[in-house]
């Protein structure tokens, strides 16, 4: 249960940063346009701090944490989610400076479906922890 409260802090604190960064640097580089860095500052807060706030309320009521592939589903999809945030800042990044790298969309698209099944996982093992 530890480590849900661990990750939803972390990714409270990088998302609140990553917020900070997309005011700044859209300011520093004189950017009034739209650009993907802006969508990171809620990917982080939803995905990562919301969503291990009610991993952790569902660890507390039905001991899913206490489950054999928890531990591997929870790396499993944390590296997702840091690829994924990697991408869309990256790609901001690219964007406010008016460049472009060919294999974001490819990396942002495999972290997207790693997250997809790492949710599908995640629904899995609570509906056997409810069923116990």
């Amino acid at each position: 249960m530890k480590k849900s409260y661990y990750a939803a802090f972390f990714y409270l604190i990088i998302g609140m940063l990553a917020g900070v960064f997309y005011r700044e640097y859209t300011k520093y580089s004189n950017f009034d346009g739209q650009s993907i860095l802006s969508v990171a500052h809620t990917h982080l807060l939803v995905l990562g701090f919301l969503f291990f706030l009610v991993v952790l309320i569902l660890c507390k009521l039905f001991d899913i944490h206490k489950h054999k592939q928890f531990n591997l589903w929870f790396i499993v999809y944390n590296v997702a989610f840091i690829i994924m945030i990697g991408a869309l800042i990256a790609r901001g990044i690219l964007q406010i400076e008016g460049a472009d790298f060919a294999g974001l969309p490819h990396i942002a698209g495999l972290s997207h479906t790693l997250m997809f099944a790492a949710l599908i996982w995640f629904l899995l093992l609570f509906r056997k922890q409810i069923k116990e």
